[in-house]
């Protein structure tokens, strides 16, 4: 007779999660006695506040991989990647290279140039011989077209410098249950830099803007993956209204140097607070057009979402989809990485990160140690200007050792919050911006 093996609550949780919280949670919804003690074997450690733990609620060391390699089984961490001129990172893809910055190097009011995460769609295009030369062109629905130098943008224009947020539409995708297509980004595709460079709606009106110009379209100088070249690798565009934000640039430096080469030198276009998909890279060209553009990552479910709710998992052609605008809030956790192990006798930990909600700003900020069961309010600096994030602070008590989560959620000048699970579910996987949820062992 063959004796069947019983699987762990965590390979159940990883395989099976129905089945392990019935196991784990029982009829009652309460993790208590022998479940609870065998949710705290698998995590390494007593989970003192597990009676909080809502059914149906991974334990986040389960849930995706750890910093680093965690008691009871944690998960190894995520693969990491450095290349020159940046921090290490998570390797997101190769081809094109994608790279996430953990949210813990996201430590800085401004994020240096070695930390800004790097987002390609496809080759990557040689370092330019003379950068002031480097030519944009801002042609179509003109009254006078203009090819502009680096140059002639710079003295020709006002220079401004702003703290601007910069991030990718597909931020906190791997969120999504089914997964979907694309990068399984953490929170990491973020970055909130200082940006010089000269208004794009000074340089539009200096070309004069037609009555009919509804929409732009970008393009830019990396090749297609193929090496075709009648095809862009990427090449977006958004109303008119959005070109013509205070906020929207033109750059040609960061941080008072430079923008590195992987990050668009030696000119690129900055659209904070909609997806990063706009802020073409290696700018060559702004046309302005009566009718939405239809290049690369336009139309059907390209940076678009659901109007109104499609199942989970199923094909969509995304006729009945919008483009996506302002990003929605989200935050990050900067003080402590997912997997951190304490020292025994901690009893409270001192809590930072940053927050920010696309054209909006943020108005609260809460932490918790229960699993959501009480909410610490934590305290949120305002933004250095409009379209930079907002660095967030507090404590939380810890009463006893054990394993806890860290539970982060922001709350946008709207009043929309985090929720507790991503919401509208699309193909492409944009849009989710669930809790954040970090892991602490603790003695």
């Amino acid at each position: 007779m063959t004796r069947k093996t019983e699987r762990s609550v965590q390979e159940l949780y990883q395989d099976d999660p129905e089945r392990a919280d019935a196991m784990a949670f029982g009829r009652r919804g309460a993790l208590k006695g022998a479940a609870l003690a065998a949710m705290g074997g698998a995590v390494g450690a007593a989970i003192p506040l597990g009676g909080n733990m809502p059914p149906g609620t991974l334990p986040a060391l389960f849930g995706r991989p750890a910093a680093a390699q965690g008691a009871g089984g944690a998960a190894a961490g995520p693969q990491m990647m450095r290349i020159d001129g940046k921090v290490e990172m998570i390797l997101q893809g190769d081809r094109p290279l994608v790279l996430e910055a953990p949210e813990t190097i996201l430590d800085d009011a401004v994020t240096p140039n070695d930390k800004i995460f790097v987002r390609n769609n496809g080759q990557i295009p040689p370092v330019a011989e003379n950068a002031d030369s480097w030519k944009v062109t801002i042609d179509g629905e003109v009254n006078a077209p203009l090819e502009l130098s680096v140059v002639e943008l710079r003295s020709r224009f006002e220079n401004v410098t702003r703290e601007l947020q910069m991030e990718c539409g597909g931020n906190g995708r791997a969120q999504f249950a089914p997964q979907t297509r694309g990068n399984q980004w953490g929170n990491g595709a973020i970055c909130n830099a200082s940006w010089t460079g000269v208004r794009l709606r000074d340089v539009l009106r200096a070309a004069g803007v037609k009555d009919g110009a509804k929409h732009t379209g970008h393009y830019g100088a990396d090749p297609h993956l193929s090496g075709t070249e009648d095809r862009q690798a990427i090449s977006r565009g958004m109303p008119v209204e959005k070109a013509m934000d205070e906020d929207t640039l033109i750059v040609f430096a960061v941080n008072g140097g430079p923008i590195p080469h992987i990050n668009g030198a030696p000119v690129r276009l900055l659209v904070p607070g909609w997806p990063g998909s706009l802020s073409q890279k290696w700018l060559t060209r702004v046309t302005l057009l009566n009718e939405p553009h239809r290049g690369q990552g336009m139309g059907g479910t390209s940076y678009r979402v659901p109007v109104t709710p499609i199942v989970p998992g199923s094909s969509n052609d995304g006729a009945s989809f919008r483009d996506m605008t302002s990003m929605p809030v989200r935050s990050i956790l900067s003080s402590h990485a997912h997997g951190t192990r304490l020292a025994a006798g901690t009893r409270s930990l001192d809590l930072r990160g940053a927050a920010w909600a696309g054209d909006h700003t943020v108005r609260a900020m809460h932490a918790s140690v229960d699993f959501g069961a009480t909410w610490t309010e934590m305290q949120v600096a305002d933004p250095a200007n409009r379209h930079a994030w907002q660095r967030w602070q507090g404590r939380v008590a810890l009463p006893s050792d054990g394993y806890y989560e860290v539970w982060y959620r922001a709350t946008d000048s709207e009043g929309r919050m985090q929720p507790h699970a991503p919401a509208n579910w699309n193909p492409q996987g944009y849009g989710a911006n669930a809790i954040g949820r970090a892991a602490v062992l603790v003695g």
